[in-house]
């Protein structure tokens, strides 16, 4: 028999959904009162909550914190607002002119900050994909800085026969590789071949033997 699912109320989630309804409802109020009636005033609550959220999330995104935090401070004040005054300190039966004005431009005002944070300069994050190099890159920074210091040194005790011409292998080339054949190793369970390798790197076959060479 299936357990039943327990429902754990959230006292944060509770706390925010009491505020959220008290703010919407003085809001809703003080839009009614200043000749905002009908659907204009459920409106009202709703854009400045709108404006406050869409901020928010610009300051939680990182960018664009001058204008986010701007915004944010006009949607507080406008919710604010509505909740002293209508705490009894204005005679919502009386509605003084200035304030009427205040409501009535408002949606102007939260139009212009909705769209300048919708549409603002976003700046991307660095990822990971920008931050890692890849192999070929690594393969192209290690073809332009050779070192010779690697060439094998001819041994003189050795016959003067034509010796082949050595092939200097950057040390960065060498740690790609090893890196290379010891996931080929993980993978498969053998060490990898000079063929398999050069394929890997994409390099010629002399320099793949070379690699190869200092690998064992």
């Amino acid at each position: 028999m299936p357990r039943p699912t327990v429902v754990r109320a959230d006292a944060v989630l509770i706390q925010a959904v009491i505020a959220g309804a008290l703010s919407f409802a003085h809001l809703h109020d003080l839009a009614a009162a200043a000749g905002q009636t009908g659907w204009k005033a459920w409106a009202y609550p709703i854009s400045v909550d709108l404006l406050l959220v869409d901020a928010w999330h610009r300051l939680r995104s990182g960018a664009a914190k001058a204008s986010a935090w701007c915004w944010f401070l006009v949607a507080l004040v406008a919710s604010l607002g509505a909740n002293v005054a209508t705490a009894g300190l204005l005679d919502l039966n009386d509605v003084p002119d200035w304030l009427r004005i205040l409501v009535a431009g408002w949606p102007a005002v939260a139009f212009l900050g909705g769209t300048l944070l919708a549409h603002g300069t976003r700046t991307p994050p660095a990822g990971p994909e920008a931050a890692a190099p890849t192999a070929k890159t690594e393969l192209a920074a290690a073809s332009t800085t050779p070192d010779s210091s690697t060439a094998p040194v001819p041994d003189p005790a050795q016959p003067a026969t034509p010796a082949p011409i050595p092939v200097p292998v950057p040390p960065a080339l060498v740690a790609l590789a090893r890196k290379v054949a010891d996931e080929h190793r993980t993978r498969t369970g053998t060490a990898i071949d000079t063929s398999t390798l050069r394929a890997r790197l994409g390099v010629p076959m002399p320099l793949a033997e070379a690699i190869a060479a200092q690998l064992t």
